[in-house]
């Protein structure tokens, strides 16, 4: 090759770079945020359905109940804020609801794979992923024809050009895992269910790149085996506990569920190409918060926050807010913690407002994300 023709092909090279760099540093303009999960994003939907989660639930933020299973605001929350959008209205909340900025379909005790139990018999949600598809569907279309209809609804409705414009966000699965145990399944056996899954999973995704859906912004599962919820009803054995106080069996599972996921992710680029999906490991995040709690500013690890009774201050039959009678009257038993934002669990099973913080700082930079972009350039396709 000619000197001449190096120089070219090195500028060549040089300019393609530079347009790499110059996409990367470039933010989207998410108009709307579509959610898709269970109560770790669950901003109103199980309660529209069952019955509000009451006080304390909210108490930090909102000041009274506000449809979330925390004191205050959960990480799609400040996903939500920190694109500059509302706090996502629950799609099953028809009371005050705008979904201009866009909708959540996620309730407390979703899973991905529909269950055959009951919401009272197991404390699973009716409204599995596929069922939460069939709702952004049904919403999908809908709006569009009510567009149509009447000048009020602009102000209620995101426009049709926001659905291909959308953030897709998802954080499910950690209750697939736990049903398994629950159901005196073995290890071996709840392993063997993940790949079936995340087929389900899978499938949602290519659904919605099909409705127009480009980029999707997906947790994988957190350390389950941390939780108070499981921790005290599975009473694991000294030999099947880490050094943080978390169960081992559990966390294992977690984490092929998150390998097997990352695969699918890999797996769904070369499916729809042109899809922008980023695979967020939120379970490292949150095993170095529970791990080392003092470090990052919290006092208490395992310990939930507001709730009554045990090594864990869990009572799955007494929970946060639950009453007894006493003497006749009831009495509130179920109470919060003096400083919620010292401690990391809230009620045994989710975060509270300053460890969900805490997790959104770590993640919104990209840096535990694959690719490592931010939140806000997560509409770039990187190969």
């Amino acid at each position: 090759m000619e000197p001449h023709w190096l120089v070219i092909f090195g500028l060549a090279l040089s300019l393609t770079s530079l347009g790499k760099t110059v996409l990367s540093s470039t933010h989207c303009d998410f108009p709307a945020i579509f959610n898709f999960g269970d109560s770790n994003s669950d901003t109103g939907g199980l309660s529209a359905a069952f019955g509000q989660a009451a006080a304390p639930h909210g108490e930090s933020y909102f000041h009274g109940p506000a449809g979330r299973y925390c004191d205050g605001r959960l990480v799609i929350d400040f996903i939500a804020e920190s694109l500059g959008l509302p706090y996502l209205n629950a799609y099953l909340d028809a009371v005050g609801s705008n979904f201009t900025h866009g909708a959540n379909f996620a309730t407390a005790g979703s899973t991905v794979r529909p269950q055959n139990t009951t919401l009272h018999q197991s404390g699973f949600s009716p409204f599995s992923l596929n069922v939460q598809w069939y709702q952004f569907n049904d919403f999908h279309r809908r709006t569009q024809v009510f567009l149509n209809k009447e000048r009020v609804f602009h102000e209620l409705l995101p426009k049709k050009e926001h659905f291909s414009r959308a953030l897709y966000t998802f954080d499910i699965g950690q209750n697939d895992l736990t049903a398994g145990y629950f159901l005196n399944m073995s290890t071996d056996q709840v392993r063997a269910y993940v790949p079936d899954v995340l087929a389900q999973f899978r499938d949602i995704v290519k659904y919605i790149y099909g409705q127009g859906g480009r980029s999707f912004w997906i947790h994988n599962t957190g350390p389950v085996g941390c939780l108070p919820y499981i921790l005290d009803r599975l009473k694991f054995t000294a030999a099947q506990v880490d050094k943080a106080g978390c169960a081992t069996p559990f966390n294992d599972v977690a984490q092929y569920f998150n390998r097997k996921l990352k695969q699918v992710v890999v797996q769904l680029r070369k499916d729809l190409p042109r899809a922008a999906i980023t695979y967020v490991d939120v379970y490292s995040v949150k095993y170095s918060l529970i791990s080392q709690a003092k470090k990052h500013g919290f006092e208490e690890s395992l310990r939930a926050c507001c709730g009554h009774g045990g090594k864990y201050n869990y009572n799955m039959h007494l929970g946060c807010g639950g009453k007894i009678k006493v003497h006749g009257k009831e009495v509130l038993v179920g109470k919060p913690c003096k400083d919620p934002a010292a401690w990391i669990n809230w009620d045994g099973v989710h975060y509270t407002q300053a460890a969900n913080k805490w997790v959104f700082d770590q993640i919104v930079g990209g840096s535990f994300s694959d690719p490592p972009i931010p939140l806000k350039q997560a509409c770039h396709r990187y190969s």
